[in-house]
């Protein structure tokens, strides 16, 4: 009995991984956040396994039927929209649960594609060391999530939606002057990179036609 948590593509379809295509060939059943979208990267490559959708709103029950087929023997993998699962995406509660429900079922990480690695690696800050984020919260511990960046002595990473992009952005630009890097569609056809001051950036976004998930970091404050 395995789970194997796999990361997949966060654009181009490229992207994956061969060890990534043989797992999920080879497992009885892929977890994944949306049939739809998981389906076009099995449709890709041929991939005939059958799916399960499993997200962050899924009900206990649902995690208590997984961990079922797991005690089955069965081999499962874990796979989100796009992405490492887990990182800012849903898997957490699931393995926690595998790791407390039985200690003979297998958690193995088939690593690849994030968002985050990908915008550290093109940043041109120095990334030995760095806070990562996730998503700003919408309305609760907005202020103390800012705070938390301006703090930061590192490099800051976080996600953002095309709907509030130039909102966090503006309310960035009121507190603090450093230069950051703005990613949108990173590994997509119309990939964009935006550099320089939070509200240089903010302007050429505007000007934009602002869609697609955006991975932002910042300096740390020296």
């Amino acid at each position: 009995m395995a789970l194997y948590i796999v990361a997949t593509p966060i654009g181009n379809l490229k992207d994956i991984s061969l060890r990534a295509l043989e797992v999920l060939k080879e497992v009885d059943l892929i977890l994944c956040e949306d049939t739809r979208t998981t389906g076009k990267l099995l449709d890709r490559y041929q991939i005939k396994t059958s799916v399960l959708s499993y997200h962050q709103h899924s009900k206990f029950q649902k995690i208590d039927y997984i961990m079922d087929l797991l005690k089955q023997g069965k081999n499962l993998a874990l796979v989100s929209d796009a992405g490492t699962p887990g990182i800012s995406d849903p898997g957490n509660k699931l393995i926690e649960s595998a790791i407390q429900q039985d200690d003979k079922i297998t958690i193995t990480s088939i690593p690849g594609p994030s968002a985050a690695a990908a915008v550290a690696s093109i940043s041109g800050f120095p990334m030995d060391k760095f806070l990562f984020l996730g998503f700003p919260p919408v309305k609760n511990k907005r202020k103390k999530f800012f705070e938390e960046i301006i703090d930061s002595k590192y490099p800051v990473i976080f996600y953002e939606s095309p709907y509030r992009i130039i909102k966090t952005l503006s309310e960035l630009s009121n507190c603090l002057n450093r230069k950051i890097v703005v990613c949108r569609e990173l590994t997509k056809k119309f990939e964009t990179v935006y550099r320089g001051k939070v509200s240089e950036v903010m302007q050429r976004i505007e000007k934009d036609v602002v869609k697609g998930e955006f991975v932002v970091v910042i300096e740390g404050k020296k």
